[in-house]
């Protein structure tokens, strides 16, 4: 097995791959037309085709801590039917992004990806006699990113296993086989993720067979100082009501606007709840206020603040 800190490396390289962040980005939500898998959620994007989402949801709502269940549950049926019209339910997505402030989500998260996708990485590779951490993050990616056993074929078929290449050679054959078959697949998307393999191998033509810290992948460091950091987009405060939300320079952040972008999302209000109070934001606000009788200034008080909170 891995060393902690390099299952930690082999998983960042996948994160930056996934949402384009080291830790990953617990609160990603993203359609992608044509996906068979349809709305995405998560650190590493589990689908509403999969089922995969509905078991992620399950087990976060099942926890009494959990700070969004509520707001969950009435579509859990829907989630767990594979329901697409999801795809287009913009509350529930703010919703899900939401759930990234929420340790509790953030752990389920943890455990759930590693369950599903880890553990079978590390077993399918063990099974095979590979054993170095670049190795296993090869054969994780395939976990996550899907057709690890397609390609492990193909690749024996063409190149050979690896009791006769040796480890190092046939991971580098399976990328390239790998990098063919997405580079040519009929599926844009998946076209589209070819970088994956153009990541590896560029870490195997500089022999980082070990994934010794620092790495550089996609641009992004991965060292203990970015593995040990907030993952990007989670806020534990400030808490609501606690100050005016208003444009300003900087743009306020934080957990108190992604709530009150929430509330106003409750609202049927066109506005993507990411924490950080922008043009859009106080559009939102004015129009809200405008309906109810308020002055319409784009400025959310503390009263106002309680009202879309609760």
């Amino acid at each position: 097995m891995l060393m902690p800190i390099q299952k930690e490396a082999a998983q960042a390289i996948i994160n930056i791959f996934e949402t384009g962040a080291v830790l990953g980005e617990y609160g990603n939500v993203t359609v992608i037309a044509g996906d068979t898998g349809h709305l995405t959620f998560g650190r590493s994007q589990t689908t509403l085709g999969s089922g995969g989402l509905g078991d992620l949801l399950q087990r976060y709502c099942d926890n009494p801590a959990a700070r969004f269940a509520f707001r969950i549950s009435p579509r859990l049926d829907r989630v767990k039917a594979k329901d697409v019209t999801l795809d287009k339910d913009l509350q529930l997505h703010n919703i899900l992004r939401a759930t990234a402030d929420d340790i509790v989500m953030r752990q389920t998260q943890d455990v759930f990806f590693d369950q599903r996708y880890w553990q079978a990485a590390e077993s399918a590779a063990a099974q095979l006699g590979i054993v170095s951490p670049l190795g296993v993050a090869v054969v994780y990616d395939s976990k996550v990113h899907g057709s690890w056993e397609l390609i492990r074929d193909r690749t024996n078929a063409q190149s050979g296993d690896v009791a006769g290449l040796g480890e190092r050679a046939w991971i580098d054959a399976y990328v390239e086989t790998r990098f063919q078959w997405l580079a040519t697949h009929e599926r844009a998307d998946l076209r589209a993720t070819v970088y994956r393999m153009e990541a590896f191998r560029r870490l195997i033509d500089q022999g980082f067979w070990g994934l010794d810290l620092p790495l550089v992948v996609r641009g992004a460091e991965i060292s203990l100082a970015t593995l040990n950091g907030t993952p990007p987009g989670c806020y534990e405060g400030p808490q609501p009501g606690s100050r005016i939300l208003a444009l300003q320079t900087p743009l306020a952040r934080g957990l108190d606007v992604r709530l009150v972008q929430l509330g106003l999302s409750d609202q049927g209000a066109d506005i993507k709840a990411d924490g950080v109070f922008g043009q859009s934001s106080s559009k939102c606000v004015k129009e809200y206020q405008a309906s109810q009788g308020l002055p319409a200034t784009g400025v959310a008080d503390v009263v106002l603040i309680a009202r879309l909170v609760g």
